[in-house]
């Protein structure tokens, strides 16, 4: 079983959801009482919240990429940037390591692709809604992207830095997202992204009027893939 290094802290309340599927899965396909050989580097989120609303993507690549080498050093070979807003700086964090880095937005693209679906609708922080290092990385596996209307977009991401990130799970965040959801998928989207690791906390299928791709369970189920395959 290869080691997994996972980046986290990204924020730790999804990042606890990576450490739960990844030892799920290898004790499924291992049985007994078997887990994963992993390592965590967890940085302390307020740092990084504060770098990428000033614009400083530099220090976050700079201290991202250090904690690759970190978890490298230590012994991990395969990487995980437990993230979505903060895949901005995967490519760095491969660049700065000799070890094979996970993308999520590939591993999300890789499903989207097996469901033979055509158009998704996209959640996440504003970061990755409308920036296009997440959507440009997406596209390159073959299907369109939609993301909600301005004043959406801006609900979905005040929910996860005033709320999820922190740990508050609220029912009326979760009627909101719903009727985002609904709103994408009377658009034409097929499915909806989860492209925030916190909104899985808040929202599921249960609650949606089209499947969710959560991103953070499908790049964990990937990295338990990777890892046994070795």
């Amino acid at each position: 079983m290869r080691a997994i290094g996972l980046i986290g802290g990204l924020s730790w309340e999804s990042t606890v959801i990576y450490y739960q599927v990844i030892n799920r899965r290898v004790r499924e396909r291992l049985g007994g009482s078997h887990s994963a050989d992993s390592l965590i580097w967890s940085v302390d989120y307020t740092t990084v919240e504060d770098l990428i609303f000033a614009d400083r993507w530099d220090e976050v690549r700079t201290l991202l990429a250090g904690a690759g080498r970190k978890l490298q050093d230590l012994g991990a070979e395969v990487l995980l940037v437990c993230s979505n807003t903060f895949s901005r700086v995967s490519d760095d964090v491969a660049r700065a390591t000799s070890v094979p880095v996970l993308h999520i937005a590939d591993t999300v693209g890789a499903e989207v692709r097996a469901r033979g679906m055509r158009k998704v609708g996209l959640l996440g922080t504003r970061f990755t809604m409308e920036q296009r290092f997440y959507r440009d990385r997406l596209a390159t596996h073959g299907f369109e992207v939609v993301v909600p209307r301005r004043e959406r977009r801006e609900l979905v991401h005040r929910v996860i830095f005033e709320e999820l990130v922190r740990g508050v799970v609220r029912e009326s965040s979760r009627d909101a997202y719903a009727h985002v959801i609904a709103e994408l998928a009377d658009a034409g989207a097929e499915a909806v992204i989860l492209g925030c690791t916190e909104i899985e906390l808040l929202i599921d299928e249960k609650d949606a009027a089209v499947p969710l791709l959560p991103s953070a369970r499908l790049h964990a189920e990937a990295a338990a893939a990777f890892a046994l395959s070795g």
